[in-house]
Parts: structure tokens; C-alpha cells; sequence
């Protein structure tokens, strides 16, 4: 008796069932549908894309990659940075313009390369803005304590250290997730309005502080190789980029409101190139000055802005950009968390996760249930666990989610040549084969101990695929079924 006569699914059925793509029709009737609102011009898009960027890797990574890696040559470093994550954008907006529909890279690996690879790359990107928003949290917290300090306020290590709960990161996510569920143009505007303020303030740290510069601290531009591999000379530089790699890292949480963009065909492109291009203007200078009034020896700090603005006397503005530091982290955490619950929306409406995760909020139409429920774990492990530990999540994910939104780009190329594409990437195959050569480059540069714990994580998604995801989303297939999501 055959397999199939048992119910038991022969290898091919199984394989094909792994690899089913969402049809594109599919997906643009999901975009007209208008079940989440359409609020988001382009310029809350790049202050989406510039909240996300700029955060960490401005306030901390410029001192750690210019004192460890590339010395002044930093500046070099970002540019390389910059033009890998320029390929991956050009191939994001591609597909953002062409899919408007929230779910990022999930979205697209299900368009493209199938069901399987679709689950893999959501299930990574649910612990990378997970970790990251909790990472990004305790950061917020130690710039709280020390501007309370500041003030004259002592906050005890019990409620903002290591040794118990972590108030102040606690709740920083809970404001976020309540912020998030009142509604994403609420949202947008006060992510836009922090965004002003802390590139404003980045402003004037570059205005004050290049009056300080001191030309002998950007000389030797690229200081000789000392012999250790990354530590400056031209390997320094390259070794400069992958730290900032992960500075620039932000951009591709703007495709995740691609269903709540006004005109995504226009106004996605726009946002996630515009943030990218206004996100390396700042980095660039803000790393000449910094490095130009501090010797690049001395900036292993966690606060290298406020260690620059110390070195001029101008004492007034370090609690400004302490302030600062507190509006760039906490849109980051913003946006992350938008981002990640937008991820979940889209896997539970293909039946990959429970349709919990894509209820929607009578009167915001926000998901609020998703939102509650991962900004209360996001929150515990803000609390409990030390910065030590949730640092070192590395972005492997999101370099996974670059490669493949490269590689979909050409496969959709090939697969569906008369699909309209509103904004089509330049230079196809060339530029997103060097995306995705760039990015896999990376990731091979990456600590063995990182694939380790992504392949911890990976395996228990598998396990959910097997168990609840796979079953879920051909039965939904099956049944054809398409149901507005409940609003409860």
C-alpha cells in the first residue's frame, strides 16, 4: 500500500510543502485589504530607519572600533559599513515597494525561496529585536542612573544593577509596548520628534567640538599594524567595518511598516535609502570630531561623546548629550519593538504562529496582544539579566535576512519577470550578489560561540514549525482560508 494511500506524505510532497512560496497576488491583496492603517508618510519612514540606526552604535561602538581597530581611519571603516548595508537597502526596497506588507524579510523569503526559509529567517529576527530592545534597555537604564546621579539622585544598585531587578529598564519597554498599542502614527510622531532632537543634539556636539580638533589626533589617518589581526593597518579598517556593520543595522526595520506606509511603492525606498544616507552623513562626522579632541588610545569607554565634550570643558553639554543618549535609545527600542511585533502579525496571519498574535485593537487597530505579551517578556529579561549577557546577541540574523533578501531579489528576477515593481534595484545580479557576499562575509567573521547559540534557537523553532507552524499553515492553505483578522 502506498504512502499516500495511509495518509503518510512521500518525500516529494514533503519537500514541496517545505519550499511553498506565498504567491505575490496573494500578498498584494493582503496590502489592499487595509487592516492595519495606513498613517506613515516618508518622513516618518527615515525617522523610523534613523531612530533604529542611531542609538548604540553612535554612543558607544565609534570609541570601542576606533581605539581596538581602525584609529582615525574609523571613518573609512563606516564608509565600507555604509555601502554593504546600501546593497541590502537597494534590495529591500525593492521588494518593500513590490510587497507592501508588514513582515520584513519573513515576508519576502516566503515570496521567494519558501515556506521553510520564510520560518527560519521570522523565528531569527523574533530573538534578534527581542534581545535587542532588552539590550538596548539596560543601556537606557545606565544613562538614567548616571544622569540622576547628575541631579543629585542616587538610585540604588538594587533597583538598577546586576545584584537585583533593573527598574528603570523595566519600565522604559513597558512606556514603549504602551505607546506601541495606542497607535503606530502616535508612535511614529514621537519617534519623529526624539529622532529631531538627538540628531540635533549630534549636531551641535560637531558644531561645539570642531573648534577642539587637533590635527595631530587624526595623524597617522590609518596608525600601523601592531602585529595583531584587526588591531589598525588596513586590516584594522576592514575589521573597523564589521563592529560598525552593526551600527548601521536599523534600516530594514522600516520595511516592517510597509502595511502602514501611506505610498509604500514610493515612500519605503525613500525611507529605508533616505535613513541610511542621513544616518553615514552623521556617523562620519561625528567619528572626525570625536576622534580629532580625543586621542583614539584613550576612547575604550562606554561614553565616548561625553568623554569628547569633557576633553573641551564645555561642561554644560555633556548633560545634553546624556539626555540625548536616553531620546536615541529609547526610539531605537521604539522601533525595534515595532518591528518585532509586526513580524509576529505577519506569521500568525499565514498560520505559522497562533492568531493570537494577530488580534487587533478595536479602536487602534494595533496589534495590542502581541504587543502585551512580548513587551512583557522583553521587560523581564530587561530586568534580570545583566547588559553582559544580552550583549553578546551579535546581529547573525539579521545578516542571515540580509543574505536571502539579496538572493530573493535575483530569484524573483527569474521566477516572475512581469511582476510590477515599483522600484526596481540597479546593477541586478551584481549589486545583490555583493549584499549578499558582503553580508555572508560577515557572518563567517563572527565567533563560533554566536552560530552556537543561533543554532540553539534555530532548532527549537524547528521543533514549533514541526509541532504547531507546518500543520497550522497547510490546513489554513487547504481550506483557503482568508478571514479579516479579529479585532477584539
Amino acid at each position: 500500500m502506498r504512502n499516500a494511500e495511509l495518509g503518510i506524505p512521500n518525500f516529494r510532497d514533503t519537500v514541496m510543502g517545505l519550499l511553498t512560496k506565498k504567491p505575490l497576488a496573494a500578498l498584494q491583496a493582503e496590502a489592499d485589504r487595509g487592516l492595519l492603517r495606513r498613517s506613515l508618510g516618508p518622513w516618518h519612514l527615515i525617522a523610523l530607519g534613523i531612530g533604529s540606526i542611531i542609538g548604540t552604535g553612535i554612543f558607544v561602538l565609534t570609541g570601542t572600533a576606533a581605539s581596538q581597530n581602525a584609529g582615525p581611519a574609523l571613518v573609512l571603516s563606516m564608509v565600507i559599513s555604509a555601502a554593504g548595508c546600501a546593497f541590502a537597502g537597494l534590495c529591500y526596497a525593492e521588494f518593500a515597494a513590490m510587497v507592501p506588507v508588514a513582515g520584513s524579510a519573513y515576508t519576502y523569503a516566503y515570496a521567494t525561496v519558501g515556506e521553510i526559509f520564510a520560518w527560519i529567517i521570522g523565528w531569527d529576527l523574533i530573538l534578534e529585536y527581542a534581545l535587542s530592545t532588552a539590550t538596548v534597555a539596560v543601556g537606557w537604564s545606565g544613562y538614567f542612573v548616571s544622569l540622576a546621579h547628575d541631579l543629585g539622585i542616587t538610585i540604588p544598585a538594587s533597583l538598577a544593577g546586576p545584584e537585583g531587578i533593573n527598574a528603570p529598564a523595566v519600565a522604559i519597554v513597558v512606556i514603549v509596548a504602551a505607546l506601541l498599542i495606542i497607535g503606530v502614527k502616535q508612535s511614529a510622531d514621537t519617534n519623529t520628534l526624539l529622532v529631531a532632537i538627538k540628531s540635533l543634539v549630534l549636531v551641535v556636539f560637531v558644531v561645539a567640538g570642531a573648534s577642539y580638533v587637533k590635527r595631530a589626533n587624526l595623524t597617522p589617518f590609518i596608525p600601523p599594524n601592531t602585529g595583531s589581526f584587526g588591531e589598525f593597518g588596513w586590516s584594522g579598517v576592514l575589521r573597523g567595518a564589521g563592529v560598525m556593520f552593526f551600527a548601521f543595522i536599523g534600516f530594514d526595520a522600516v520595511s516592517t511598516a510597509a502595511q502602514e506606509a501611506k505610498r509604500p511603492s514610493r515612500d519605503m525606498p525613500i525611507g529605508i535609502l533616505g535613513s541610511l544616507a542621513v544616518c553615514t552623513i552623521i556617523y562620519v562626522f561625528v567619528a572626525i570630531v570625536l576622534i580629532g579632541i580625543v586621542p583614539y588610545k584613550d576612547l575604550m569607554v562606554a561614553d565616548p561623546l561625553a568623554v569628547g565634550i569633557d576633553r573641551t570643558g564645555l561642561t554644560w553639554l555633556s548633560p545634553i548629550i546624556k539626555i540625548a543618549a536616553l531620546f536615541g535609545l529609547f526610539s531605537t527600542m521604539l522601533v525595534n519593538l515595532l518591528a518585532q511585533t509586526r513580524i509576529f502579525y505577519s506569521m500568525s496571519r499565514d498560520g505559522l504562529l497562533p492568531g493570537v498574535f494577530s488580534r487587533l485593537h478595536p479602536q487602534f487597530r494595533t496589534p495590542h496582544v502581541s504587543t502585551m505579551l512580548t513587551g512583557g517578556i522583553i521587560a523581564l529579561a530587561a530586568g534580570l539579566t545583566p547588559i553582559g549577557v544580552l550583549s553578546q546577541l551579535v546581529s547573525i540574523g539579521t545578516l542571515l535576512a540580509f543574505v536571502l533578501v539579496c538572493i530573493g531579489v535575483v530569484v524573483l528576477r527569474r521566477t516572475a519577470p512581469d511582476a510590477p515593481r515599483p522600484f526596481r534595484t540597479p546593477g541586478v545580479p551584481a549589486v545583490p550578489i555583493a549584499g549578499a557576499a558582503i553580508c555572508l562575509a560577515q557572518m563567517v567573521g563572527l565567533p563560533l560561540a554566536t552560530w552556537e547559540r543561533l543554532g540553539i534557537w534555530l532548532a527549537i523553532g524547528l521543533v514549533a514549525y514541526r509541532l504547531y507552524g507546518r500543520r497550522n499553515a497547510l490546513q489554513r492553505r487547504l481550506t483557503k482560508i482568508d478571514v479579516e483578522v479579529p479585532v477584539v
